[in-house]
């Protein structure tokens, strides 16, 4: 394997933060609806465990804009679109069909919805 010229290489995605305006709404939607695990409270911080990267959820400063991404993207292995559709759209939401896109694993399906707060999510498998 070639060598390179930076000091670290990647291994995927590690976290992401989000400012959050209502937190419990947050919280029981990444971890009722999406499956994601409380790993960890470090005072006002909650981080979830989603695979092998985290999900942050902060209270929002009125100063900091609670948008303050386009979306972020959980890899997915073997997804079962069916299931996951209906899954969603039992809670309320109403996912996108799912679509050929490029991500970090190359070219597979996806589909995108957004959270209680408007974060677009995007859940994506490989081909």
């Amino acid at each position: 394997m070639a060598q390179s010229k930076y000091p670290f290489s990647y291994v995927g995605l590690d976290h992401v933060v989000l400012c959050c305006r209502d937190l419990p709404i947050m919280l029981e939607f990444y971890t009722q609806v999406l499956g994601c695990t409380l790993e960890r409270v470090n005072g006002q911080l909650h981080h979830l465990r989603v695979g092998s990267s985290l999900i942050d959820l902060i209270p929002a400063d009125n100063d900091i804009p609670t948008h303050n991404m386009d979306h972020f993207c959980l890899r997915l292995e073997a997804p079962d679109w069916g299931r996951i559709s209906t899954h969603l759209t039992t809670h309320g939401i109403e996912p996108s069909s799912p679509a050929s896109r490029y991500g970090a694993d190359g070219v597979g399906l996806s589909i995108y919805f957004a959270d209680p707060e408007g974060n677009q999510i995007e859940l994506k498998g490989s081909l």
